[in-house]
């Protein structure tokens, strides 16, 4: 029997329950016996795993989903992570993702020179410009390089993965407009664009995690449109425009 903090964020009306069917039909076919247990502070759900194949399943839940490495011991430098922009802290010169370490208060900072290096060519634009642009809110999930490590101070400097600019890189060169919806489940998405007759406007909606999803527009349809459109059938999420423009 194991206990595990999953990366996965439950927030919002949500609670932890409502991933049980996710995490049961990812080890369909295994003999473990997977439970859901609640969340972490911090919004992280855990999962009690146990059973012949409990090995197997714990590699197979590490690869889809993640788990949380819990304590920054097991951090190394220029090691991936994934994570979610946190708003726990402000700051100017920043951008703070909780990257699932519970055992003492600790995220990963990506410095605003990373993220003007890497995003905007190196034009000083503000942090909260880069927000702004890039749809950095809270709970945003980001794959992310760790470049620096301290354990007595407790830091964590890391920059974009590469995997992660291969994703925006993706967005801008395609010129269309995507949705960020932050806080609903994917069903509910489409949902909200079948409800508000603008399934024909969008091409597909991408899973960013169980939370976190991209509605993909179609050329010509702009994202900050959608958001008056199919905002009222999600009261409880965080819309934001992406445009390549």
């Amino acid at each position: 029997m194991t206990l595990v903090t999953l990366l996965e964020k439950v927030y919002g009306p949500y609670n932890a329950r409502v991933f049980k069917h996710t995490l049961s039909s990812l080890c369909k076919g295994l003999k473990v016996d997977v439970r859901v247990l609640g969340t972490t502070e911090q919004g992280w759900i855990q999962a009690d795993v146990s059973g012949e194949d409990e090995e197997v399943a714990l590699r197979y839940i590490d690869w889809k989903i993640g788990l949380a490495p819990v304590s920054i011991e097991r951090l190394k430098k220029f090691s991936i992570v994934r994570g979610r922009v946190t708003s726990s802290r402000k700051s100017k010169t920043e951008l703070y993702v909780d990257i699932g370490i519970l055992d003492q208060e600790c995220y990963a900072e990506v410095p605003l020179g990373c993220l003007q290096a890497q995003l905007v060519d190196g034009r000083k634009f503000a942090l909260r410009k880069i927000i702004e642009l890039f749809c950095l809110y809270p709970n945003f999930p980001l794959s992310l390089k760790i470049i620096s490590l301290d354990y007595q101070s407790l830091r964590v400097k890391a920059e974009l993965s590469e995997a992660q600019l291969r994703i925006f890189s993706q967005w801008l060169s395609s010129y269309l407009d995507r949705l960020v919806v932050l806080g609903a489940q994917l069903s509910e998405v489409r949902k909200a664009l079948k409800a508000s007759k603008h399934l024909r406007d969008v091409i597909k909606v991408e899973t960013l995690g169980f939370l976190e999803s991209v509605v993909v527009c179609k050329l010509g349809t702009e994202a900050l449109g959608l958001i008056t459109e199919i905002g009222s059938y999600l009261p409880s999420a965080v819309l934001a425009p992406f445009s390549p423009k």
